[in-house]
């Protein structure tokens, strides 16, 4: 699917690497777009692909002096919502990684890659935007500071240039007297693309409004403030009155299309239902409550760490040299492929299933060094160095696992194609979180679809697993 593929030690070399070969270069992290438009026909073959995910450091969430928050490249949807930090100082951005696809996408998908992407419709941009955000492009010619709201010139457009590589988004971080929240409204729990999305940064003194920020995704080519709104609920008293006006005022910076998720005029009525709700949440000190305290994350009982390589690679000509389910593998062909089609195509474990090939239905699930991922979006030589267990690699000494017996006594198993990915999500569910309540389970195994309706017996598999977890049978890798 792709031309050549380079795996940078550092940033220095993956801007000469981006300069040489633009336009054609494309930077990979996630990979959860680049790899879906590539076996779709919607990026040109001839792409090289630069993987910065072995350079250290560029996975960083930190507090400068001048109390800026910053967020390096690699850092994912699932790296946010796990961070104190951002928890206490910037939760809209929380709330909003949260909602972005399921815990798989989540642990890929990077926060960076959301933004260039440029879509309307995706998360991240409004609570970053209401954040007064801006963004750190960087080429061999040098470095740039771009405001958020400047960044974007149109649907899926932005103001990058072919040779630069998004190094750094940086936002203030919320103030005592400041409050922020996120909404979306999606057609299902998980996997869905906002139909309107909406958040909301408030400056509060005495129960008064000073300053807000209300932007809205999803209703006009580019992410949007509220400007009307946002004047009218400035200097204002926080009540269910204003809440209302401004919710109606909000609406005026709407200019969505129909598609196939809604119609304009829905839009238009549910910006104003969002708007409202993300205030009265706000007012009644609620809005926190949406994310769990301790959410599934599928990391295991670890947390992600930098996998860097000693030195540069590029492939071919470089064979993939990995271990799969604690044994060597040395690949010479299938570096232009998935790792779902390296593991069934060139390892012969054809365990792991190919349901969507979009990260849609989780057929796929494996474990990269620790984390759940579809394998279907992530480029084979990404394997190059790492770990992965895949699902004839959970057992141990020829036993099944826990969880692929209690699948079997549970009669969890109808078509069995969903199968793999379930036990493979709901064994790391349980190395994670060992007790896990019914809306966690539920929450965990979002990114798995059972096309033949089998979600009883599944969350029933599931919870045999964790009683017999509760007793010490569970065992862990």
């Amino acid at each position: 699917m792709w031309m050549a593929y380079y795996t940078p030690a550092t940033l220095e070399e993956a801007l000469e690497l981006k300069a040489r070969f633009a336009p054609h270069a494309t930077i990979i992290a996630g990979g959860t777009d680049v790899v879906v438009e590539l076996a779709q026909g919607r990026r040109p073959r001839n792409q090289v692909l630069i993987d910065i995910t072995r350079i250290p450091g560029l996975n960083r969430i930190h507090l400068d002096d001048q109390g800026w928050i910053h967020l390096g490249p690699l850092v994912t949807h699932n790296h946010v919502v796990a961070s104190p930090l951002l928890r206490e100082r910037a939760f809209p951005l929380v709330r909003a990684a949260w909602e972005v696809g399921s815990p798989q996408i989540r642990n890929r998908g990077t926060v960076a890659g959301n933004l260039i992407t440029a879509s309307p419709a995706n998360d991240t941009i409004p609570p970053l935007m209401a954040l007064d955000a801006r963004v750190t492009l960087r080429s061999v010619r040098g470095e740039r500071t771009v405001p958020l709201r400047t960044f974007y010139t149109g649907v899926r457009r932005t103001v990058m240039e072919a040779d630069e590589i998004l190094v750094d988004i940086a936002f203030p971080a919320l103030g005592p007297k400041q409050r922020g929240n996120f909404l979306k409204l999606g057609l299902r729990r998980g996997q869905a693309i906002a139909v309107v999305n909406v958040a909301v940064v408030l400056t509060l003194e005495d129960g008064r409004v000073q300053d807000a920020a209300i932007t809205l995704g999803s209703v006009a080519p580019t992410v949007v403030h509220a400007e009307a709104a946002e004047a009218y609920l400035r200097g204002r008293p926080l009540t269910l009155e204003v809440i209302d006006e401004t919710a109606r005022r909000a609406v005026e910076a709407a200019q969505p299309i129909d598609d196939i998720r809604g119609s304009a005029a829905y839009r238009r009525a549910m910006v104003e239902a969002l708007t409202r709700r993300a205030l009265r949440e706000i007012l009644q000190t609620q809005e926190t409550h949406a994310v769990p305290s301790r959410p599934p994350l599928l990391w295991g009982d670890r947390t992600p760490y930098d996998a860097s390589l000693a030195a540069s690679v590029s492939h071919p000509p470089q064979p993939i040299v990995t271990r799969i389910n604690g044994k060597r593998y040395v690949f010479r062909s299938g570096w232009h492929k998935t790792l779902l089609h390296l593991l069934r195509d060139e390892a012969g474990l054809i365990g792991t299933k190919e349901g969507c090939a979009e990260g849609e239905c989780g057929a796929c699930t494996v474990l990269l060094n620790g984390v759940a991922v579809n394998s279907c979006l992530v480029p084979a030589p990404a394997a190059h160095g790492a770990e992965i267990v895949t699902v004839e690699g959970l057992g141990e000494s020829r036993r099944l696992h826990p969880v692929q017996e209690a699948f079997v006594r549970t009669a969890a198993v109808q078509c069995g194609y969903c199968t793999p990915g379930f036990i493979v999500a709901a064994a790391r569910l349980l190395d994670e979180i060992p007790n896990p309540d019914p809306e966690t389970v539920a929450y965990a195994l979002s990114g798995n679809l059972c096309r033949c309706t089998g979600y009883y017996s599944i969350l029933e598999a599931v919870t045999t697993a964790l009683q017999e977890a509760e007793h010490g049978v569970l065992s862990h890798r």
